[in-house]
């Protein structure tokens, strides 16, 4: 993979909601030193001078030009168990990427860590993009490796299986147990949730368990859903919306000139977030138009006891583990509390389950993109390994990924998960005429329809554009994963498209 591919799919591969703009240097992770060690990162400033353009690195952190991908605090509880694993060696990594002018990422520099044991003190090894040494660049491409793996498991563990499937479990519940069929908010949620019980059952069977094809195949093996509950200790609601999201990870600034999300972004050809902006707005204003229909101001929202009633339990039982988390939640006081909470939670079933999911064979069915498991950790220099390394680099390099067998049982699954099919309901089809026969929700909903077919049409421009390289990348492939699909009817639709965007997690 090139340095630019590498750099690029952090924003617009199938995991683009993880990398976070830098805000301060040296790096320093979160976890107990005592246990840990030092939570310094090893990456210094002579590390990645050469890489930023003639700026310092005050200057690249102030201009917002640095950028880390943070696997750290995510895997590093879990490196000692997965290393004594008989299949799988992991490191826990951070990788910092620099914004050039031309707008473009570059990898400027990884770090592999590995904690303290009771037999040895643990090491930071720092890799950065030379190729003129005795490995021809090899070590870098180990390095990268061992970072696409992370990403893997954290792909598939928490910003799929966690943020959409499972979170949104709690409030499909609810909604069966406390809001009526006629209760207008049931009547706007029953299609984003179409299907997503039983897939998260066949999940549960095969793909999840113990011994299922995620601990088969991805190097965190039986400690997967460990880490994936782990995650979501951190996990808060209101959060989840993409406006607050990115600006969580400072990707965005706040900009009151932006009268539709407030929102600026700070690499500005980051097509994932170009267009889910554009998404999370009409979502938004459909939402919005529907319930001002029958929440006239706060006062009816507090009083509709099927809404508390429904609020409560989720936050209460289904997200129990939560609810303690006072800032985690929007309060169900107010309209503002309703347009938002509901807006949040069409996004995690539509548009962040379709960023995810739909584009999982196109990225990782390759294994050397994307590989889901590394086998062996990179070799000290002196050392045997390091010799048997330096015979045979692309050698060592295939002994490290994926096996033949993992790797043809990933791409069977992917394959599977990646594809939409035939009867497929995507955001803005059909018409609110088959759920209500009020005229006015009609109108609201075609606006919304039209609004998505507008976006279609903005996508499509975006991805000609040959100014927006990061839209396309070396290999000439569009970004299209948050192409709604609207217009996308019976079999234009379905099978492996990369695109579309259904109401619902159904697969």
């Amino acid at each position: 993979m090139t340095e630019e591919e590498f750099a690029r799919q952090t924003l617009s591969g199938v995991n683009p909601m993880v990398i976070r703009c830098l805000q301060s240097f040296p790096l320093s992770g979160h976890l107990n030193p005592q246990i840990y060690g030092s939570q310094e990162s090893a990456i210094t400033a002579q590390h990645i001078l050469k890489s930023l353009d003639g700026i310092s690195v005050e200057e690249a952190i102030k201009s917002k030009r640095l950028f880390i991908l943070d696997y750290y605090d995510a895997y590093m509880p879990y490196v000692e168990l997965v290393n004594q694993l008989p299949t799988s060696k992991a490191y826990a990594s951070r990788s910092l990427f620099f914004l050039a002018d031309k707008g473009t990422l570059k990898p400027v520099a990884i770090e592999l860590c590995l904690p303290p044991t009771s037999v040895g003190l643990g090491s930071r090894q720092v890799y950065t993009p030379d190729y003129s040494g005795e490995d021809h660049g090899w070590l870098w491409q180990l390095a990268k490796a061992h970072v696409r793996a992370n990403d893997s498991g954290y792909h598939q563990l928490v910003s799929h299986w966690l943020r959409t499937h499972a979170v949104v479990e709690p409030f499909i519940i609810a909604t069966h147990r406390h809001l009526s069929k006629l209760h207008p908010l049931h009547k706007l949620l029953i299609p984003h949730f179409r299907n997503t019980m039983e897939i998260n059952r066949s999940a549960r069977q095969s793909l999840i368990n113990a011994g299922g094809i995620i601990e088969q195949c991805f190097t965190s093996g039986k400690y997967s859903m460990e880490i994936s509950a782990k995650a979501y200790m951190d996990w808060k609601f209101n959060e989840q919306g993409l406006p607050a999201d990115l600006l969580k990870r400072g990707m965005a600034v706040r900009d009151p000139t932006d009268e539709v999300n407030g929102v600026k972004l700070v690499i500005e050809d980051y097509p994932y977030a170009v267009d889910g902006l554009e998404i999370w707005a009409a979502l938004k204003s459909w939402v919005s138009d529907y319930t001002s229909l029958y929440y006239k101001d706060d006062q009816s929202v507090e009083s509709d006891r099927e809404v508390q009633a429904w609020w409560n339990e989720i936050v209460e039982v289904g997200h129990g583990d939560k609810k303690r988390d006072e800032g985690g939640w929007y309060k169900m006081k107010s309209v503002e509390d309703v347009k938002e909470s509901i807006t949040t939670l069409i996004w995690i079933a539509s548009a962040h389950h379709a960023a995810v999911n739909f584009g999982q064979y196109g990225y990782a069915g390759f294994m050397p993109n994307h590989p889901s498991t590394t086998r062996q950790l990179i070799p000290e220099k002196g050392s045997l390994q390091y010799l048997d390394f330096l015979r045979d680099q692309e050698a060592y390099f295939l002994k490290t990924v994926s096996n033949p067998k993992t790797c043809a049982t990933t791409m069977a699954v992917l394959e599977l998960l990646s594809k939409h099919s035939t009867g497929e309901v995507y955001l803005g089809q059909g018409s609110a005429s088959d759920w209500t026969d009020d005229t006015r929700v009609e109108t609201a909903f075609q606006r919304f329809r039209s609004k998505l077919l507008e976006i279609e049409q903005s996508i499509s421009s975006r991805n000609k554009d040959p100014k927006l390289v990061n839209r396309r990348g070396p290999a000439e492939v569009p970004y299209t994963l948050l192409y709604p699909g609207t217009s996308d009817t019976g079999e234009t639709g379905a099978g492996l498209t990369f695109r579309g965007i259904p109401n619902s997690v159904s697969i």
